[in-house]
C-alpha cells in the first residue's frame, strides 16, 4: 500500500493505529479491522483481478480530500450503485482500494 513502511504510524486517513515493525512490516488497529501491510513491489488493481478492498466512510467528500492530501489518487470518480456511492483510489504505489458510503 506504501512506497516506505517506516510511514505508516503517519497515516491517519481512516482513524486507524500503527504500529512500526521495522522498514517492511506494520500492524493497523481500529474501525473493527486489525491486519498489517508489508512492503511489496507487487501492486493490487482490480484490472490484474485482484480482490477490491472496500473500506466505508460516512462522509465520502471529506475522506475522498483526505486521501488525496496524503498522496492517493482517485482512479474512478464517486458514482452510485446499489446500496450507496462510492469512489476508488490508488495509494502512493497504486495499489487499487474503494470508500463508500450509504
Amino acid at each position: 500500500m506504501f512506497t516506505s513502511l517506516t510511514t505508516c504510524s503517519n497515516l491517519t486517513v481512516f482513524g486507524w493505529s500503527f504500529v512500526d515493525y521495522g522498514p517492511e512490516y506494520c500492524s493497523f488497529t481500529a474501525q473493527g479491522v486489525d491486519g498489517g501491510f508489508f512492503k511489496s513491489d507487487l501492486v493490487v488493481s482490480t484490472k490484474n483481478g485482484s480482490p477490491l478492498i472496500v473500506l466505508y466512510s460516512n462522509d465520502l467528500e471529506v475522506t475522498q480530500n483526505k486521501i488525496e492530501k496524503a498522496g492517493g489518487k482517485v482512479i474512478k470518480p464517486t458514482f452510485s450503485f446499489p446500496g450507496g456511492r462510492r469512489f476508488h483510489f490508488s495509494g502512493p504505489n497504486g495499489n487499487e482500494f474503494a470508500v463508500w458510503s450509504e
